[in-house]
């Protein structure tokens, strides 16, 4: 019975029927106010005291100082065997009477009001709690503080990045509580912020004890294809990769591994001490100190290529001392190649030292000397004398010619003019590619200067002579024009042959010209077989028809006029004819001329490609 229920019984009313015995007013209220000193006033959904007063099969009986006891069941006392009577005991007040009138209480829920109110209390007041790691969960851990879950983020378990969060399931571990969403019931708590003070410290003992050559030990807490980042101790630390070993490296990887400890030496930092630089190969010796003596110019040496450029090839002869293999020094041929044609990396090869310079730390090598220059082969003069014969591969082309390889050494050269007989070729792409076969003949051979003549050509007699016949002056070709030029044109005649017009000879008899792919009939004007030179003309195919025509009818006109008109009319017969030949020779007379101006141009224009 609460209080207000005591204050509104009708006592007088019990008395009256004799139930009870009559109490004065005095009497009354000390009644009154002895109960409610014995019996406490309980509040639903608080936490309270009580104290264990016995024990049933299923339950734990509590005294909190109600006009009842409660009960709590058993199994939540798990975590603590062994209870006896007598114990005080945290519980939470569920109800006051449940259908039975029962006082209904939990320890649980005791326990996790209670939890919540440490936890509470632990942020306000930034308290160290002492967790337990029961699981790992995306992002971070699950941590049991008070037996309340919380979320400890992978970023707050440490300082530095951590891979594996397994390693620390299972076990005890301090943390803060940095945050608390009551909406959710969710707990965030950090492990690092207990660590950054200490770490503070420590950066600020190392920044102010910084000095250039400084040995320090560092953990590796993270790897770049450029280098690694090294934690000295709260204060981060960039080892380059250049600055690890003496020797070439393509990923720091190759020697090194996260989370090992390291020695490395200050290099450098800045005025703010928030850039440093740390060196680890510094502190051995440098490799060329302990280069043997017996490496001078013109000793052979054993190494493995580590780096290959456009202008040659590294050799590593031991970590740290290394040679440039140049381009020029990789074959005996005079046309330089791409390194990669004759070395990769990985390679070990032996290479002759050309050059050497301690002081510098610099090493030219050559791998071609380790064979003989082809050219001081006492058997050349007899395998490449003129007028032999070779097959070789096509290496370089360029404006005057192409460059032919006949062996490792051994190239020459075959001018654009020696690649045909027939055909003007202006480029020798149009005739070759780089890297097609060509079988070529020895023009000419100067060993002293390593120059050696080709000609593809030649490997076929000169058509040219036997041209000369068929192409004859006044004889009569079918041609097809191919190409305008400037001032004529070229026409393609009977054996690929090809001819030159100038442009007012191609003029037709109906007042058109010949076009180009059109094909028709023209007269050799001039054939030079020296300077392989046909010029043709088709209009003077019209000239020599008309010349035909007139000398045919003069011919039938002569033996009548004699007997018609006599002598008189005979002279003057004679005149008009003569007049006729006269025009066209001074016609033909004019082409000639002009064909001699276009011959110029042509030996002028030889003349130079010769230069």
């Amino acid at each position: 019975m609460s209080q207000q229920e005591v204050a509104e019984f009708n006592w007088d009313a019990v008395e009256s029927k004799g139930l009870t015995t009559r109490y004065s007013k005095s009497e009354r209220e000390e009644l009154e106010k002895l109960y409610d000193t014995t019996v406490n006033t309980v509040v639903e959904n608080t936490v309270v005291e009580g104290i264990i007063v016995g024990f049933t099969d299923r339950d734990v009986i509590l005294n909190i100082g109600f006009k009842s006891d409660g009960l709590v069941p058993l199994s939540e006392f798990k975590d603590t065997p062994g209870l006896k009577i007598g114990e005080l005991v945290d519980v939470y007040i569920e109800t006051q009477e449940d259908k039975l009138g029962q006082l209904v209480l939990s320890r649980k829920k005791a326990k996790v009001v209670g939890a919540w109110k440490r936890i509470e209390t632990a942020l306000e007041k930034d308290i160290i709690i002492e967790g337990f790691v029961k699981r790992r969960t995306k992002g971070g851990l699950i941590v049991d503080i008070f037996g309340i879950e919380s979320f400890l983020p992978g970023s707050q378990i440490d300082v530095k990045p951590i891979r594996d969060f397994d390693i620390y399931v299972g076990k005890k571990m301090e943390v803060k509580v940095v945050k608390i969403n009551h909406a959710n019931d969710n707990v965030v708590v950090s492990h690092k912020v207990l660590i950054e003070k200490d770490i503070e410290e420590q950066k600020g003992a190392i920044l102010s004890n910084l000095e250039k050559g400084q040995v320090l030990e560092g953990v590796i807490k993270n790897m770049t294809n450029f280098g690694v980042f090294i934690d000295l101790g709260g204060v981060d630390g960039l080892l380059h990769i250049t600055d690890i070993s003496w020797g070439r490296i393509n990923h720091p990887e190759e020697l090194l591994a996260l989370d090992q400890k390291v020695q490395v030496v200050v290099l450098d930092f800045d005025d703010d001490k928030k850039r440093i630089s740390l060196g680890m190969k510094q502190l051995s010796a440098h490799p060329w100190e302990a280069l043997a003596e017996e490496i001078v110019v013109g000793s052979k040496v054993k190494g493995k290529v580590v780096n290959v450029a456009d202008y040659g090839a590294f050799l590593e002869l031991q970590p740290g001392v290394e040679g440039l293999i140049h381009v020029s020094e990789m074959s005996w041929s005079q046309h330089l190649r791409n390194p990669q044609d004759f070395l990769k990396v990985g390679d070990e090869i032996e290479s002759v030292v050309l050059t050497i310079d301690r002081a510098e730390r610099k090493m030219s090598l050559g791998i071609k000397q380790m064979t003989e220059d082809p050219w001081n082969n006492k058997d050349i003069n007899g395998k490449y004398a003129v007028g032999t014969k070779h097959k070789g591969l096509v290496r370089n082309l360029t404006n005057f010619g192409l460059f032919v390889e006949l062996e490792e050494g051994i190239d020459g050269l075959v001018h654009v003019s020696d690649l045909s007989w027939t055909k003007k070729i202006k480029h020798p792409s149009e005739f070759v590619k780089v890297g097609e076969s060509l079988d070529v003949i020895v023009l000419e051979l100067d060993v002293a200067n390593k120059r050696l003549s080709l000609g593809h050509k030649q490997l076929e007699e000169n058509p040219w002579d036997t041209f000369e016949t068929v192409f004859a002056i006044g004889s009569l070709q079918k041609g097809t024009l191919v190409q305008k030029v400037d001032k004529g044109a070229i026409i393609e005649l009977p054996y690929g042959i090809e001819g030159f017009c100038l442009t007012k000879n191609l003029a037709k008899e109906d007042g058109t010209t010949v076009e180009t792919g059109e094909s028709a009939d023209f007269k050799v004007m001039e054939f030079n077989k020296d300077e392989k030179r046909i010029v043709v003309s088709h209009t003077h195919m019209k000239i020599e028809e008309e010349e035909k025509k007139v000398e045919k009818k003069e011919g039938k006109k002569q033996p009548s006029e004699a007997k018609a008109t006599g002598a008189g009319a005979g002279a003057g017969a004679a005149k008009q004819p003569a007049k006729a030949t006269k025009e066209a020779d001074k016609e033909t007379l004019g082409d000639f001329e002009a064909l001699a101006n276009l011959k110029d141009q042509f030996d002028s224009a030889d003349s130079k490609k010769k230069k």
